[in-house]
């Protein structure tokens, strides 16, 4: 049975990566700009380390480097979670006119697929990228890859539908191929029953230092009525509870001091998520490598990842397809 190969466009901590070798895909190429996410990437992959070049500087020089190196290799599909905050609620709403750049990134995204040709591709985003501008964001995005030649559809998932994790992320995945027969017998994967619960995350042993009893914020939250196995947010100045039962979207700002910030409440008293858990909640395997640096970039790499189970039903679906 042939092997198919992918390239890991914007990487991060290998989310995408994880889900596709574990349909069996082969990974070819990596890239990223964060050289932090490569402290962890490369901790957690053998072969194929993750190429630091930064193409959201808006750079010719840096994308045609990055695009020559991709014309070196055979792939057959590409892989990419391209920045979303140019078309998240809480970005700037400002889409391909984001003033940072990084809603362009798309074309590039494009210009690869049309210079190198894969046989198929997966790219993922935030939910809000179907609506924003009225739905002409996406329609631009849309005509622009099946003007190279490709078929594509589009689903939002939700990764506690369908990953069986306990999280409320919903997101957007863009599946295209160039054959019409492959497209047609590509399905999105179908909800499943969700079994795991917060307390299967949570860790037995937590350092002093994720408990907020000794913190300043402690004389704003002690006194609500915290329940074991729930996660809330800090909200600035009230806290939130999650009234599903899962843990809300973890965002890249959680560790940061910001809005958003989950809590629990265990045996010990109140404190924040560890970053293991977090990576737990997005489905990251248990021999996943978190290596020594500061948490406040473990807590953005978890916030930007992605749902590794959800990446894998699709990447199983997209296997069927493309062995027609």
């Amino acid at each position: 049975m042939k092997k198919f190969t992918t390239i890991d466009l914007f990487a991060g901590v290998g989310g995408i990566r994880l889900g596709f070798e574990k349909a069996e895909f082969d990974t070819v190429y990596a890239n990223d700009y964060d050289k932090n996410c490569k402290i962890t990437y490369d901790a957690n992959f053998d072969k194929v380390p993750l190429t630091i070049k930064d193409i959201t500087k808006q750079s010719d020089a840096n994308f045609s480097s990055v695009l020559d190196d991709i014309k070196k290799i055979k792939y057959d599909v590409l892989l990419g979670g391209f920045p979303c905050q140019a078309f998240s609620i809480a970005g700037y709403r400002q889409g391909f006119r984001d003033s940072r750049g990084i809603g362009d990134l798309f074309f590039y995204v494009a210009e690869i697929i049309e210079k190198t040709q894969p046989k198929a591709f997966l790219l993922e985003n935030v939910k809000n990228l179907k609506g924003h501008d009225k739905g002409r964001t996406y329609k631009i995005i849309k005509e622009t890859l099946e003007s190279l030649g490709y078929h594509v559809k589009e689903e939002i998932l939700n990764s506690m539908d369908y990953g069986n994790l306990p999280q409320n992320r919903e997101r957007m995945y863009i599946v295209g191929f160039k054959s019409k027969e492959q497209f047609d017998r590509f399905k999105f994967p179908k909800k499943i029953k969700r079994s795991k619960k917060i307390s299967d995350i949570l860790e037995e042993k937590v350092d002093p230092y994720f408990y907020y009893e000794n913190k300043s914020i402690w004389e704003k939250i002690k006194d609500y009525p915290f329940v074991e196995n729930i996660v809330y947010q800090w909200r600035r100045v009230y806290v939130r509870e999650n009234k599903s039962g899962v843990c809300p979207t973890l965002t890249a700002n959680m560790g940061t001091g910001g809005h958003n910030v989950p809590l629990v409440k265990d045996k010990k008293g109140v404190r924040k998520l560890t970053p293991l858990e977090c990576f737990r909640i997005q489905g990251f395997p248990e021999e996943y490598a978190l290596p020594d640096i500061a948490k406040s970039h473990l807590y953005k790499q978890a916030g930007n990842s992605v749902s590794v189970p959800v990446i894998y039903r699709i990447a199983t679906n997209m296997l069927e397809a493309l062995q027609s």
